[in-house]
Formats: C-alpha cells, structure tokens, sequence
C-alpha cells in the first residue's frame, strides 16, 4: 500500500463527498460534516472543503469547461467521472500553487481508484486539454 499525503486524501475525499451530493442530492453542508467526521484517515480539512465548496460552487463553470473539452455530453458523463473532473477542473483554476503535472497526476490516480475500467484516460486527456486555457505557463 503506497503512502498518501492528507492533500490526496482530501481529493479522494472531496471526489466522494461530489459523488454524494450528484447522487443523493443532499445538502452539500450536511454531506462536507458527514466527511469531515470521518476519522479512517489524515486529511487537509482546509483542503477538503475548498476543493469541494469550491467545486459545487463554481458548478455552472465547470461544467461549461467540461463541455467545452470533453469530447461526451456532460450527461452521459458517470457521476464519478464528473466528480473527479469537477475537482481536478477546480484545482486547476484556482490552485495555482499545486503545478499542473500534480494536478493531472492526482485525477489520473482517483480515476483508476474509484472510475470505470479505463476512464482515467479520459480524464487526463479532458484535463491535459483543459489545462492549455487554464494555466497559460504550463509548468
């Protein structure tokens, strides 16, 4: 089992919590406590939440991004893929300090964790693209 620092927990975290709330339509408040409370691992509260108050917040954004460089609807999209999107697509605007290859990387891994059989290919490809708009100084 391979060491994973709080800030990849809190993705991974962030990535369920997103997945939650997209299937059970739940308060996104009542899902972050239920996350939070969780004492299984260490992670980056502070993280957690921006990522994923981040996330719901900027939705109508994100989901224009997606759009814009996913070569699928945003509807025929699984819930898990567009949570790690969603999260990645978000990291990539607003979180600057994290460098665009940790950014890629990390979706890539919670891709093979939690989506389909192959799927992190897509996402890397829809965040690979997505990241020429995103960071002009590609790092």
């Amino acid at each position: 089992m391979k060491f994973k620092t709080p800030k990849q927990k809190s993705r991974e975290r962030a990535v369920q919590a997103l997945y939650q709330f997209f299937i059970s339509g739940d308060d996104i408040v009542d899902i972050e406590k239920q996350f939070l409370e969780q004492k299984k691992t260490k992670i980056s509260k502070t993280f957690f939440t921006l990522l994923l108050r981040g996330s719901v917040k900027e939705k109508v954004e994100l989901e224009k991004l997606i759009s814009e460089f996913s070569e699928r609807k945003l509807n025929d999209i699984a819930p898990v893929e567009k949570a790690i999107l969603y999260v990645g697509l978000f990291e990539l605007k607003n979180v600057l300090q994290t460098p665009l290859k940790v950014v890629l990387n990390e979706a890539v891994e919670i891709a093979k964790l939690f989506g389909a059989y192959g799927s992190f290919k897509y996402i890397n490809s829809a965040l690979d693209s997505a990241s020429k708009k995103l960071r002009k100084v590609r790092v």
